[in-house]
């Protein structure tokens, strides 16, 4: 008859396992409570957004200040975060949908990779059509208190800060159409009516 006691290699798997599911458990909840409003970004509701110029992929130089007089919505990225990789083609899709020629709205994506190489690649690969804007050193990253990503804020006309969202959400075309005041935005029909 076999012997029902574990081995020690089974034993110390298990209880790796279990120390992990711990783990993981708790850094889910951790992550669960940051993201739902004890995030440093929601300090910035209300306030002016901190000012920007960056150098964008195509070489241009781009500053939050070119865009007074309508909203943006900027998001901070880079090319190793799955959430991101997410996140960046239903901004790209919304884009494409509602953004024309004379449109009372941009996107920014301002990438926190390391060099311009690894946003290029993401950006090309996710095929993105709106401005991606290189913070290399971070410092813009440090101003908006980007500690995880992606996160996304809504910049109204006045430059004030209206809406700030941290991780990818499902629903992020309508409530991004609604944040950035497209009344009739419609994501099952294409874009706005």
């Amino acid at each position: 008859m076999p012997s029902s006691r574990l081995s020690p290699r089974v034993a110390l798997a298990l209880a790796a396992l279990a120390l992990f599911s711990v783990w993981i458990g708790w850094r889910a909840k951790a992550l669960e409570l940051h993201v739902h409003g004890s995030s440093s970004v929601s300090q910035f509701i209300g306030k002016p957004a901190p000012e920007f110029e960056l150098e964008s992929l195509d070489g241009g130089h781009v500053s939050l200040a070119s865009c007074r007089g309508k909203p943006v919505a900027v998001t901070f990225w880079a090319s190793w975060c799955g959430p991101c990789r997410m996140e960046l083609p239903a901004l790209a899709r919304f884009y494409r949908q509602t953004h024309k020629s004379g449109s009372d709205f941009e996107i920014f994506a301002i990438s926190i990779d390391d060099d311009k190489e690894a946003a290029q690649g993401a950006a090309n690969t996710l095929k993105l059509p709106f401005p991606v804007l290189l913070d290399l050193d971070r410092r813009i990253a440090e101003s908006y208190h980007i500690d995880s990503i992606p996160t996304l804020f809504v910049i109204d006309k006045s430059g004030k800060v209206v809406w700030s969202n941290v991780g990818f959400n499902a629903g992020l075309e309508a409530m991004l159409a609604t944040q950035l005041g497209l009344q009739n935005y419609n994501p099952v029909a294409g874009g706005a009516q």
